[in-house]
C-alpha cells in the first residue's frame, strides 16, 4: 500500500473542496504543487477519478526522489523530506474528504440499507481490530454479519489487495453451490458449514447480498413459544 492509499484509505474526496484548497484542474484531474523543504523539493499531488497519486522531485535534477517511498531510506534528510510530504496528504486528508466507517463502498451502501431495514448499526467490539464491525439482532443479541477487512490472498491465491468481506450464517445445504459462485467463499475465521464470506467489492449486486443478509438475519429471530390449546 502506497503512503498515499493509506492516509486516504477509508475516506472520499469531496471534490467540491479542492479548487478552494488550491488545486488547479487539467484534464479531468486536480493537481496540487507545494515546495518543500526550504524550496529544494516540490510535492505534486493528483487527485481524480481513479484515485489520489503523488510524488516529490528535487527541484535542482528535477528528478523523483524515490528515497520517500523506501522505508529502509526514509531517516535523517530523507526522513525529514518524508514527513513534510506526508503532512501535505495529512492536511488535504483533513480538509478535503469525509471519513467512511468502511472501506469498500458497497459496504456503506449495505451498511445504510440495514439501518433502514432492521434499524441496526454496526459495533466495533474488538480493540486490536477495530474496522472489523458487526451487525446484530439486539432482541436475540446474536449476530448475522461480521465485515472484516483482510488481505485477498487469504480467500484466494489468485488474488491481491485489501478486500472488505462479510461473515453469513446461511442453511447449511446451500452452502456447497453458494460457494461455488463469483464473490462468495467458505467462510473465513468461523464455521465452514454455516457460514460463508461475501467480498463486499461489486462482485455481487447490493440485491444478492441483501438477500444472504435476510437469511442470516432469520436465524437471529427468536423462535415463538408454542401454545397449548384450551
Amino acid at each position: 500500500m502506497t503512503i498515499e492509499e493509506q492516509i486516504f484509505e477509508r475516506h472520499t474526496i469531496d471534490f467540491s473542496k479542492l479548487k478552494p484548497y488550491g488545486f488547479k484542474k487539467s484534464n479531468n484531474v486536480y493537481v496540487f504543487e507545494k515546495t518543500i523543504m526550504n524550496g529544494a523539493f516540490k510535492a505534486i499531488v493528483l487527485i481524480s477519478k481513479d484515485g489520489i497519486k503523488g510524488d516529490v522531485y528535487d527541484i535542482d535534477t528535477g528528478d523523483v526522489y524515490f528515497a520517500i517511498r523506501v522505508d529502509e531510506m526514509a531517516i535523517g534528510y530523507a526522513g525529514l523530506v518524508r514527513t513534510e510530504y506526508i503532512d501535505i496528504l495529512k492536511d488535504i486528508c483533513l480538509k478535503c474528504t469525509t471519513s467512511n466507517v468502511f472501506l469498500s463502498r458497497q459496504t456503506t451502501r449495505i451498511a445504510s440499507k440495514l439501518q433502514q431495514l432492521y434499524g441496526d448499526s454496526p459495533a466495533f467490539p474488538w480493540e486490536k481490530y477495530p474496522t472489523f464491525g458487526v451487525f446484530k439482532n439486539p432482541d436475540s443479541e446474536k449476530w448475522y454479519a461480521l465485515v472484516m477487512s483482510l488481505e485477498f490472498e487469504k480467500l484466494d491465491k489468485n488474488k491481491s489487495g485489501t478486500v472488505e468481506v462479510m461473515n453469513l450464517k446461511i442453511d447449511a445445504k446451500k452452502i456447497p453451490e453458494l460457494v461455488e459462485q463469483n464473490g462468495i467463499y467458505p467462510a473465513y475465521h468461523m464455521n465452514k458449514k454455516y457460514w460463508i464470506t461475501v467480498v463486499l467489492n461489486d462482485s455481487l449486486d447490493d440485491e444478492t447480498v441483501l438477500s444472504l443478509i435476510a437469511e442470516s438475519h432469520s436465524f437471529t429471530l427468536k423462535k415463538k413459544k408454542k401454545t397449548s390449546a384450551v
